[in-house]
């Protein structure tokens, strides 16, 4: 849930009056000079600049906000509280002081008086998308899911190309979907995706969530907009689902796989932060990764066991080029694919003569009666019957179809296909 950066107020907005105190000439240089130290990340010096302006001036509101703010930086929110009610009571009746103390108050959990804060910062500005935004994150917070969304709603409407807002209306649209008010979060989804029908969230998640028809895959744009939100966080997240998929493929290899003796050619497919990168890189005379997320691609780089990395779409990549590898996995990538014939055709395509294809795709169950289906969260999950028939199409042989728990979701086991196929020679 974003939380969206405070602001500083400039000391023009600094009191309900002036003071008759020759200083405060001074006392407003000295918070001009905070702010500069505050902007150069030097906010320990700015703080005590803003003490010293103070000091010269209680009175000067701006300074107390931007006290607060400096304070806030160095985790001293309880302190910050006081400086934004000091702003307030020298006069600075101004919504974005409302708004940094209803967000310091949320952080103390102090969340009746947060969200006082946030009302008033609203009536003050209606159209104030940061503080739709985080009374939404403060409504989330108190499972209040429902106003939640429509909070973001708000704000996603007041800025419509805000990518880290139309991120959280899809998380409140999912949880409230998952606590069963399912009436409510289609009703809600199918409101984003008429609203903002070329933002790739609310077409794909939208779709999803609301259980209308959904595209025979995930867009590029919805792919590569996910995962650079989701980078920083995405392997600590992983870790928390108890994410499973690099080492159950990495035990299908060893199991099933060539030597590992660094001879082949390797590709890791949608290889986002590169969590298979070491149990490749034994088999790899080259280890290649590809990903349409440039985030992803930068934390993988960062692990310096890649002989090439290519931000591509998958499909495009692999059809430009045929017969360059002798082993392609792909963990937790087919799963943004609904139709599968193109991909898996362009996987043996690019695969040269005996090479391996291993990858996972949730799996769906024989009796759901169709190929695919997509969830709430925006993932595919295929009939094992549809991805044998997918490869068989392709060309490959199957040498394995495991199944296994790939992670949780909402505290369940996500059941999956550990899937092993082979060009023949």
């Amino acid at each position: 849930m974003l939380l969206e950066t405070r602001r500083p107020l400039r000391s023009r907005l600094r009191k309900a009056a002036p003071s008759a105190d020759a200083s405060a000439g001074d006392a407003v240089r000295l918070c001009r000079e905070a702010d500069a130290l505050a902007a150069a990340g030097r906010t320990g010096e700015a703080e005590r600049g803003y003490r010293a302006a103070l000091a010269l001036d209680p009175r000067l509101a701006g300074a107390h906000n931007n006290l607060g703010n400096a304070l806030r930086t160095l985790d001293r929110v309880a302190e910050a509280v006081e400086c934004y009610r000091a702003a307030l009571a020298n006069g600075l009746d101004h919504p974005l002081v409302y708004y940094n103390l209803g967000s310091a108050l949320r952080h103390l959990d102090r969340m009746s008086e947060a969200e006082q804060a946030f009302r008033r910062a609203l009536a003050l500005q209606p159209e104030y998308a940061e503080a739709w935004n985080n009374r939404a994150n403060l409504l989330r917070d108190l499972e209040r899911l429902e106003d939640s969304a429509v909070g973001y709603r708000r704000a996603v409407t007041l800025r419509p190309d805000w990518e880290d807002a139309h991120d959280n209306l899809q998380g409140a649209l999912y949880l409230l979907h998952e606590q069963g008010q399912t009436a409510a979060a289609e009703r809600l989804a199918r409101l984003w995706r008429r609203d903002h029908p070329d933002n790739p969230l609310a077409r794909h998640i939208g779709a999803a969530i609301a259980g209308d028809a959904a595209e025979p895959r995930a867009s590029d744009d919805y792919v590569r907009q996910t995962f650079d939100l989701f980078a920083a966080e995405f392997d600590s997240k992983l870790a928390e689902l108890g994410y499973r998929a690099p080492a159950l493929l990495a035990e299908a290899l060893g199991r099933l796989g060539p030597v590992p003796d660094r001879t082949l050619a390797v590709l890791d497919a949608g290889c986002g932060t590169g969590l298979c990168a070491a149990a490749l890189r034994p088999y790899a005379a080259t280890l290649t990764g590809v990903d349409l997320s440039a985030g992803m691609l930068d934390l993988a780089r960062a692990r310096k066991l890649y002989d090439r990395l290519e931000e591509a779409e998958l499909g495009h990549f692999l059809a430009d080029h045929p017969a360059a590898f002798d082993l392609i996995l792909a963990a937790d990538v087919l799963c943004y694919f609904g139709v599968l014939d193109e991909v898996l055709a362009a996987a043996a395509a690019a695969l040269r003569p005996g090479g391996l294809l291993a990858f996972t795709v949730e799996r769906l169950d024989d009796a759901a009666g169709m190929p695919y289906r997509i969830a709430p969260h925006g993932r595919y999950a295929h009939r094992e019957e549809y991805v044998r028939g997918v490869l068989e199409r392709a060309g490959l042989s199957v040498r394995q179809a495991g199944h296994d728990t790939l992670r949780q979701e909402s505290g369940e086991p996500v059941a999956g296909l550990v899937m092993v196929a082979v060009r023949p020679a």
